[in-house]
C-alpha cells in the first residue's frame, strides 16, 4: 500500500490545500504573523503522517502520528482564532472543522491500530 492510498494523508493534503487557500488571500501583515503559524501547522500534518509511515518500528510510527495529531489541534487553534478576529467567513470555518473532526477520528483509528501491532 502506498501512503497516497491511505485516507488520513489524503484528508491532511485536504485540509493543507483549504488552509493554503484561506492564506492566500490575506494580508501581507496577518500572513508574516498568524498566516505563517497556520500554514507550518496544517502541512504538518501531513508531513508527519508521511514520516510514520515510513518508519520501520512501530513505536517510532506512533510517536509521528501523535505529533501530526497534535499539529492538528495546532492548526484548530489557529484558525479559531481566525474566526474570532474575523479574518475568515463562518462558513469556512464550519467547512474547515467538518475536516478537521474527520481527519481527528482517522488519525486516533490509524494511532489505536498502529498500536495493536506492539502488543
Amino acid at each position: 500500500m502506498k501512503l497516497t492510498d491511505l485516507e488520513v494523508y489524503n484528508l491532511s493534503i485536504e485540509l493543507s490545500d483549504q488552509i493554503w487557500a484561506i492564506y492566500s488571500k490575506m494580508d501581507n501583515q496577518i500572513k508574516f504573523s498568524t498566516g505563517q503559524q497556520i500554514i507550518r501547522s496544517a502541512d504538518s500534518v501531513g508531513a508527519n503522517i508521511a514520516e510514520g509511515y515510513g518508519r520501520y518500528h512501530f513505536k517510532e510510527i506512533i510517536r509521528f502520528y501523535y505529533i501530526s495529531r497534535g499539529s492538528l489541534y495546532e492548526t484548530n487553534h489557529w484558525m479559531y482564532l481566525l474566526k474570532r478576529r474575523g479574518l475568515i467567513k463562518q462558513f469556512q470555518y464550519w467547512e474547515y472543522e467538518g475536516l478537521s473532526i474527520k481527519l481527528a477520528i482517522k488519525l486516533n483509528n490509524l494511532i489505536k491500530v498502529s498500536k495493536r501491532q506492539i502488543q
